[in-house]
């Protein structure tokens, strides 16, 4: 068996630093990197992008909506016209980058609110395959598993992998439970690393109702900004070992 296991980095801007991306990329597979609007700036894409090709780890894009305050996370209304232009700029910003630093990108994760939104809107996640297909229709987009994100990749012809969560909360339909809800967060190492092995070896995860939902997990996601970040993708890491659970990039 085999399995991804990616991480939101470059998310520090300016003279603000977030999460802890040096520590963290030595025990993950794939980076999606952010892109400028809800986090980042230049250098920060730039150092990131090194980062992740002198620790052999597979580069994403993290594109979310303009919205530095609210670090993407709030929601926005939007044209389908707004979002493809969007997705567009971001996946042309990181893709210097990596062009100019001689690698590929790999994949695409909306961020944030649009990776919500899109989840469940049939439009926007048109948009975004769309958007992506136009740009390069090789790069896989990675959206919930059971979301609408993958009947529009599927649509529009776009390679796509299913991800899961291990240090979020689901609701019984196989959405995330929103960040203002108590309990939206996964806090306990032990109690991610149990629910991430019973997505993979089951299929199955409790929902924050205590009902067991269907999952197919390609790709599991820890969040870079997370204080635990650094001790989940470790021991993570260290129990797929255990179970013979190859971690490797999505793309091969």
């Amino acid at each position: 068996m085999k399995i991804d296991l990616n991480c939101d980095l470059g998310e520090s801007f300016g003279n603000y630093k977030i999460g802890l991306d040096e520590e963290v990329i030595k025990f993950i597979s794939s980076a999606n990197i952010a892109c400028g609007f809800h986090a980042s700036d230049p250098l920060v894409m730039e150092k990131t992008v090194l980062l992740a090709k002198n620790n052999s780890v597979a580069v994403g894009a993290h594109p979310g909506f303009p919205d530095l305050v609210g670090f993407g996370r709030r929601n926005m209304n939007v044209s389908p016209a707004e979002l493809k232009a969007m997705i567009v700029y971001q996946l042309g910003a990181l893709d210097a980058f990596c062009r100019s630093n001689k690698i590929k990108m790999q994949h695409v994760k909306p961020h944030g609110a649009m990776y919500n939104m899109a989840a469940k809107d049939e439009k926007m996640a048109l948009a975004i395959a769309e958007a992506i297909a136009g740009y390069d229709d090789s790069l896989i987009l990675l959206g919930l598993s059971g979301s609408q994100m993958l009947l529009a990749a599927e649509k529009v012809g776009l390679p796509f992998k299913k991800e899961v969560f291990a240090d979020r909360a689901y609701e019984e339909d196989g959405s995330l439970v929103a960040r203002t809800k108590p309990g939206a967060m996964i806090e306990s190492e032990e109690e991610a690393i149990e629910r991430i092995i019973s997505m993979i070896r089951l299929g199955k995860v409790k929902a924050i109702t205590g009902k067991e939902i269907s999952v197919e997990p390609d790709s599991i996601c820890v969040h870079g900004d997370n204080p635990k970040a650094l001790k989940f993708v470790s021991a993570i890491l260290s129990r797929l070992r255990e179970e013979n659970i190859s971690v490797e990039p999505m793309g091969r």
